[in-house]
């Protein structure tokens, strides 16, 4: 009688699991799409399922009426902590992130379009396999919460010293300084997560220059905070 009833809470879970499935590879599909083709999305899909079943076998109803209003945080959580297992921005190639960024921007001043690897490996005097590298890791950062981002490279180390509140008052004046439309992309992008491409159908604008945007802010906030704390 005892196994039977164990049993019984079991299935009930799995069941409950089962039954949101579909949101999670959902989930997955979107933050794919967001990411290089490095990234697969059969790793987040099992990432995010795998974090449903243990949530779903520890569901409390009396302490939260709505499951996937309780899970749906913490599974895309487990994505984004798989993703910073990855490890993807060593020191080295934090600097040549850096370096490729600045370069994008001056090649865009003059030409309106973002070079190709090869034209940046020419310029910066790197393979062109490095370079590659450096920009996909690069690209998969820009999926994950700003904290993380701002922590990215030296001038990153001044954000752990900082309150959260600070960073978000820190934040709302940077982008403050930017148009409309520039802060319609950050809300795009952050919280309705659009990926560049939807972007940029919205708001007739190329990938290029969002993602200049979306750089340039980034720098700004961690340069505002690094004058506050310095």
């Amino acid at each position: 009688m005892h196994n039977g009833y164990h049993s019984d809470i079991k299935h009930k879970e799995d069941e409950l699991a089962i039954q949101y499935l579909p949101a999670v590879k959902a989930m997955s599909f979107r933050l794919k799409e967001r990411l290089p083709s490095s990234v697969d999305y059969m790793d987040l899909s099992a990432i995010g399922t795998e974090e449903l079943i243990k949530l779903a076998r520890r569901y409390d109803e009396k302490l939260n009426d709505s499951f996937w209003g309780y899970a749906k945080k913490r599974v895309y959580g487990a994505m984004l902590d798989y993703l910073r297992s990855l490890d993807i921005l060593s020191r080295a190639s934090r600097k040549l992130v850096k370096q490729i960024d600045y370069a994008v921007e001056e090649y865009m001043v003059e030409n309106d379009e973002e070079p190709t690897d090869e034209q940046l490996a020419e310029m910066l005097d790197e393979s062109v396999d490095k370079v590659h590298e450096a920009r996909i890791a690069s690209s998969i950062y820009t999926v994950m919460p700003l904290h993380d981002q701002l922590q990215v490279g030296d001038e990153g180390a001044a954000l752990a010293k900082v309150e959260r509140d600070e960073l978000v008052s820190v934040v709302k004046k940077v982008i403050g300084t930017y148009s409309e439309r520039e802060q319609m992309i950050i809300q795009l992008y952050y919280f309705e997560e659009l990926t560049l491409k939807e972007i940029s159908e919205v708001l007739d604008i190329t990938e290029s220059r969002i993602s200049q945007i979306h750089k340039s802010i980034l720098q700004k906030i961690k340069q505002s905070v690094g004058s506050e704390n310095g």
